[in-house]
């Protein structure tokens, strides 16, 4: 990884589409995390204030993609509203270089920005997961699931 003066998070733009969409996790880790396509077509029905979908680029070179949630109704019912981290995708050839780390980094700043305390993720428990990345970022498992997956939260001091 180059220095963090050189990482930086874009919006989704035509001029970056093709690359945000070229954006390819390992294969063995595609039944963890939906394709960047997905993620679009998702932010696109949902509200600007709610999807947050960002481009990871390190100087010229695009290195990943996240997508954010801010103050979504969780239980639908308008009593738990939570943000977090909704999809984290790291280009296969990029992986363990801290672009990972950046990105969770970077949504918690948003998350405090806009005044909240934690920040969650979801994550498919199993081999070839995300789970040992995330607890290793400080995130617990809250006990709950949510559409079989790990529920995880991190506090935002």
């Amino acid at each position: 990884m180059t220095s963090t003066s050189a990482l930086r998070l874009e919006e989704i733009t035509p001029q970056n589409f093709e690359a945000a969409i070229g954006i390819r996790v390992r294969p063995e880790q595609e039944f963890a995390v939906a394709p960047v396509t997905r993620s679009l077509a998702e932010a696109y029905v949902h509200p600007a204030d709610v999807a947050w979908p960002r481009l990871i680029v390190d100087g010229d070179r695009p290195v990943g993609f996240l997508m954010a949630f801010f103050d979504i109704d969780w239980h639908e019912d308008g009593t738990v509203f939570r943000s977090g981290l909704w999809r984290l995708n790291i280009s296969a050839e990029e992986q363990g270089r801290g672009y990972g780390r950046f990105a969770v980094e970077s949504v918690a700043a948003e998350i405090r920005r806009r005044g909240g305390k934690q920040l969650y993720v979801t994550w498919h428990p199993g081999a070839n997961g995300p789970e040992n990345f995330y607890l290793g970022l400080g995130f617990r498992p809250n006990g709950e699931t949510s559409e079989g997956e790990t529920v995880g939260v991190l506090e935002l001091d």
